[in-house]
């Protein structure tokens, strides 16, 4: 399929002017493999694979359904309103509990969706034990806390608490300068780690703040100690540049956040920012738990068959389709070995950030679920209602595509032109629905 890209993105480029990119034409192309693979094959009612679904691009603009996206859901569904495949909804959003953005996607979508269906980049944090009696500093928005200890976290705090502790370290917005400079009467023990759940809303805030935390091994209040490097363990989650919403281009995401917290922290002391982990989309550790769900939810309807294929709908190269396919050549390269690889929470090929101890960071049991993962496979299918841009390009070329310009993934994963290129096509996610029941001969009753 990926040597067919080639002639396919000719055909985007040849639109007619005002027709929008991947309409029938490109249907047809996509269909095509679903078509001869059907020849003689019996149809299937039982599921042997499962939907990953990106929502910002691919069912929603902001708050606004992407039409096709009722319509794709109303096929997935029977008369009851129980799925009739797998489905989890695998998002790089943070700002929330995974029981609201189940509910505003039930809303949305006009089908009963569970808040077991809902991950969120930040839902594998649940398996970072070692950190959930540590007082760990969180970022973002949202109800911090009651995500924070939803997720285990027994002594969160968050920017504006660490703000009022120490009133003398946020000055640059002159008209938010405290009148009292003294601390307030609560204390705060050492912070030991900072949990970065997505982009804040003043980010000169959370950026200087973060590096008083870093700079003084958990201590903001003192001075500066740049030879205390590695820094206090730093998780993030999301890593994407940007996202789509009502805007007619995308919007800042909290991987530009992190870029500035990098370049800040480099700028300061020479040296690189590690982190201890970072998760969402595109990590192997996003999928390996989507993954989970996924079987869970089989094994719950009691479908004996086992799930072969996943299929990552999204709308983003750099996340959606780099990660389904960093996924799916782990997947090929354990199938090879013969068995499962130890469970990994940090992407292989970083600049420098440290690669956890699994028998530390993760419970066995929490291991033993991730690693036994049955699937066969993992197909990126790309849809043309988001973020991607069928007028733009990938380099063949590694040395051309090293600039952020191009490469729009984070800086510690490396760029592969062959991660980024989709097994499928589409022009949204009904499309996407029709094209996975063809190439899998699926007939639900």
């Amino acid at each position: 399929m990926r040597r067919a890209l080639r002639p396919l993105r000719a055909l985007l480029r040849a639109g007619s002017a005002g027709r929008p990119p991947c309409l029938p034409a490109l249907s047809a192309f996509c269909a095509a493999p679903a078509a001869q693979s059907s020849a003689g094959s019996r149809l299937s009612i039982r599921p042997s694979f499962g939907f990953l679904f990106d929502i910002d691009g691919v069912l929603v603009r902001g708050k606004t359904p992407i039409p096709a996206a009722k319509t794709a859901f109303q096929k997935l569904v029977n008369s009851q309103g129980q799925f009739l495949v797998p489905v989890v909804f695998v998002t790089n959003a943070g700002n929330c509990l995974p029981q609201n953005k189940a509910d505003q996607l039930s809303h949305l979508l006009g089908v009963p969706i569970s808040q077991d269906q809902v991950m969120m980049s930040h839902s594998p944090l649940r398996m970072f034990k070692r950190y959930h009696q540590k007082c760990v500093l969180v970022s973002g928005q949202g109800p911090l806390l009651d995500i924070a200890q939803d997720l285990g976290f027994c002594q969160p705090i968050t920017i504006e608490t660490l703000r009022e502790k120490h009133p003398l370290l946020d000055v640059v917005d002159h008209d938010r300068r405290p009148n009292d400079l003294y601390p307030s009467a609560v204390e705060i023990p050492k912070i030991e780690a900072v949990v970065l759940f997505g982009e804040p809303v003043r980010w000169e805030t959370n950026l200087q703040l973060i590096i008083d935390v870093l700079l003084t091994s958990g201590y903001p209040g003192n001075p500066y100690q740049h030879e205390n490097y590695p820094h206090i363990p730093v998780l993030a989650c999301n890593m994407d540049l940007m996202w789509v919403a009502e805007a007619q281009s995308p919007r800042f995401g909290h991987g530009t956040f992190m870029v500035c917290l990098e370049n800040i922290y480099k700028k300061i002391t020479g040296k690189d920012l590690k982190y201890e982990a970072l998760m969402g989309k595109p990590s192997k550790l996003t999928y390996q738990y989507a993954e989970y769900l996924i079987r869970a939810q089989a094994a719950e309807r009691q479908w004996k068959q086992p799930i072969q294929t996943l299929y990552a709908v999204g709308d983003n190269l750099m996340t959606d389709v780099y990660g389904a396919n960093l996924y799916n050549r782990y997947l090929q390269e354990s199938s090879r070995k013969g068995s499962k690889p130890r469970l990994q929470a940090q992407l292989a090929g970083g600049r420098g950030s440290a690669t956890l101890s699994q028998d530390d960071e993760t419970g066995s049991s929490w291991e033993n679920e991730l690693a036994s993962a049955a699937a066969a496979h993992c197909r990126s299918v790309l849809v043309c209602t988001g973020v991607y841009n069928p007028h733009t390009d990938v380099p063949s070329d590694t040395r051309e595509s090293i600039t952020e310009t191009v490469f729009h993934g984070h800086r510690d994963f490396r760029f592969d032109p062959g991660l980024v290129e989709p097994d499928h096509i589409v022009p949204d996610v009904d499309a996407a629905v029709d094209l996975v029941f063809q190439l899998e001969n699926f007939a639900p009753n």
